[in-house]
């Protein structure tokens, strides 16, 4: 039977990081543009593999002055950037779970961040029997040490998991080391993906 190893964002929880700067930006485009103009995603990768948020912030400062203020405002709020579950995707997890599968989750994600995803979401300690959080391991996919960091300490074998992940970046990392690997678009084709492998 196979392990099943979920990313997080984007395809468990719903990620909208615009939403956290509403006080600065209440248009969605507006603070989307200036993400843009900051190299946000940038930032918030170096974030996820473990940067402090304090020096992230005085980094951004240091590049952008004072265009980077509403930056301040995103651990903050973080949690309305996460406010909702993907459609679908949880019932998949929660079925699998129930059918005797053992599962486990690794995400690109900031140790600053990640106590609003386990107030948000408390299913994720009882769906899952480990979570590589990248941020608190100084890891980031589609690193192979975030991969083999899980496998490690489960005493998993990488040809018994299949990993699911929106990024074809991370799905191909996982098929690095050994993983089966599904590419996430949404709950319907994540199913038929299944289905295809036996997996129910």
């Amino acid at each position: 039977m196979k392990h099943i190893v979920f990313d997080l964002g984007h395809v468990l929880i719903d990620w909208q990081p615009e939403l956290a700067f509403r006080a600065h930006f209440p248009d969605p485009d507006k603070a989307r543009d200036w993400m843009a103009q900051i190299d946000f995603h940038v930032w918030n990768r170096a974030q996820d593999g473990g940067r402090p948020l304090h020096e992230g912030l005085q980094a951004m400062r240091d590049g952008f002055g004072a265009l980077a203020d509403p930056l301040a405002d995103y651990t903050p709020h973080f949690d309305r950037t996460i406010a909702s579950p993907m459609p679908g995707t949880w019932q998949i997890a929660e079925h699998l779970k129930a059918a005797g599968h053992r599962m486990f989750a690794i995400t690109n994600w900031s140790a600053d961040n990640w106590p609003a995803a386990q107030r948000l979401y408390p299913r994720l300690d009882t769906m899952f029997e480990d979570i590589v959080v990248s941020g608190i391991e100084r890891l980031l996919k589609p690193e192979p040490a975030i991969y083999h960091c899980l496998l490690r300490r489960n005493g998993l074998k990488a040809v018994d998991c299949l990993f699911i992940d929106d990024s074809p970046a991370n799905v191909a990392g996982a098929e690095a080391v050994g993983m089966d690997a599904i590419l996430f678009t949404d709950a319907a084709a994540l199913h038929d993906s299944l289905t295809e492998r036996g997996i129910r």
